[in-house]
């Protein structure tokens, strides 16, 4: 909180029934400034029993931060190696005459991808599942900064590549170059996509919803 002596105040004065704005003139005319004494009363609600408690805080730990950096740095690589095992099982199947890679090419991509996702796979369940046993636990974890802020830079990230994926299979279709094999790679790319912005799209809506409830 801002300051103990201004918080121990606002606390004692909304329990005796004082008005917000009769506190702020108080605390202002006393030599307090606006902005100090506006942060201080946001940070306090009084309930219907007329009882004043400190609102709920976004947060930032160290360790939290820790783990939900290398869980995002995990998704990225899963859906990286997954894509690219998928589209060199694509290139294997349906080769094209004019765009031909070597059959080393697509053999070292496939043990490229299988091996992350052999490495990241596992770990990244075992992170998730852990740090949503952890949030269980804690309620206080659904209010990391570092979880929201990551959270959403996932959306966005996920969102503009549905985006693009979408602007070039039309582009594609207008132009007469979607071709089976073209189509299934977009297919894929969307895939991979759509699955991680629903994952955390809805995760993002019952953090908010537990904020609320808070």
């Amino acid at each position: 909180m801002a300051n103990a002596t201004l918080d121990a105040f606002i606390k004692e004065a909304l329990n005796r029934g004082e008005s917000s704005e009769r506190i702020g003139a108080a605390l202002v005319s006393a030599g307090w400034t606006k902005k100090e004494v506006d942060a201080a009363l946001a940070e306090w609600v009084v309930t219907e029993s007329g009882l004043a408690v400190p609102r709920p805080k976004a947060y930032v730990s160290a360790r939290e931060a820790f783990l939900y950096l290398v869980l995002f740095l995990l998704l990225g690589i899963v859906a990286w190696h997954l894509g690219s095992l998928l589209f060199a099982l694509i290139d294997t199947t349906i080769p094209d005459e004019v765009e031909t890679y070597g059959a080393d090419f697509l053999d070292s991509q496939i043990r490229r991808g299988i091996a992350g996702l052999v490495v990241g796979g596992p770990l990244f369940v075992w992170l998730a599942l852990h740090i949503r046993k952890q949030r269980r636990i804690n309620p206080m974890m659904q209010r990391s900064r570092v979880r929201k802020w990551l959270t959403y830079v996932t959306l966005v990230i996920a969102a503009c590549t549905l985006i693009g994926d979408a602007i070039g299979l039309v582009y594609g279709f207008l132009n007469g170059d979607l071709t089976t094999r073209v189509t299934l790679k977009f297919l894929v790319v969307a895939a991979i996509a759509g699955a991680i912005f629903l994952y955390f799209i809805r995760d993002a809506e019952r953090g908010d919803e537990n904020d609320q409830q808070a």
